[in-house]
């Protein structure tokens, strides 16, 4: 079985607890106005790995994942639209013990009944979902991302139906989700879910600006700034619980 990957990270500490083998896949349905991997949208590019040379690699990094309780972490890109190849790969990491995580958006999530069989086996297996809610308004999430996020609502739901523990990430972006009134709808519906264990607000950056223009794309949030400290200070007391 394999995977189109688009890269690798062998250690990364923000993906998950502990140190995580990050598999970063290609392919994404959003066009997210800030992405700063816009080089992981496209399903066709990448490199066909399999998952044999996954875990051969990720054998090397064991003894370090293991000694700080971390894991694998698959992210994007967009992992739930390669299922099979997901399921294989956390079926061979469960076979070794190591803790396993899906970094995704739920952009490409939807009711179909194969879909939803494979998503299952693959939610058996995951023992964490670190979901990206861009914008709770479903409006506003469309002029950000170029869908509307009821579709992600729904798989949001679904989780919370199987609990599976789920960190809830939201990037914070000033003037297009940083709204007191978006922030409060957003902190409602996470209410809702009790198999939510963490809630991250993300910074907004431009570190992957370069990327826009290496593609000869236009970045079109050239003129917003990253939020303040007091900026995110407001929006993790409206978020965060204490």
């Amino acid at each position: 079985m394999k995977g189109r990957i688009h890269s690798v990270e062998t250690c990364g500490t923000v993906d998950g607890p502990g140190l995580r083998y990050i598999v970063f896949t290609q392919g994404c349905l959003l066009r997210c106005a800030y992405c700063h991997n816009p080089d992981t949208w496209d399903q066709n590019n990448g490199k066909e790995i399999s998952v044999d040379e996954i875990i051969e690699d990720l054998k090397a990094y064991l003894p370090f994942i293991k000694a700080s309780n971390g894991g694998i972490t698959v992210s994007g890109g967009e992992p739930l639209l390669q299922l099979d190849f997901l399921y294989h790969l956390f079926k061979a990491c469960k076979e070794l013990g190591i803790h396993t995580a899906i970094d995704t958006s739920g952009g490409c999530f939807h009711e179909d009944e194969i879909f939803l069989q494979k998503l299952s086996r693959v939610l058996a297996l995951t023992d964490l979902v670190l979901l990206d809610i861009k914008q709770i308004n479903s409006d506003k999430h469309k002029r950000l991302t170029g869908k509307q996020n009821g579709h992600i609502l729904s798989f949001a739901r679904l989780l919370s139906k199987k609990e599976v523990p789920v960190w809830i990430r939201h990037v914070l972006v000033p003037g297009l989700t940083d709204s007191v009134d978006d922030l409060q709808q957003l902190r409602l519906f996470i209410d809702g879910l009790p198999n939510v264990e963490k809630v991250e607000i993300l910074p907004y950056h431009q570190l992957g600006v370069y990327k826009w223009h290496a593609l000869g794309l236009s970045y079109p949030l050239e003129h917003v700034s990253p939020p303040t400290e007091e900026q995110v200070l407001k929006a993790s007391n409206i978020l965060i619980k204490a």
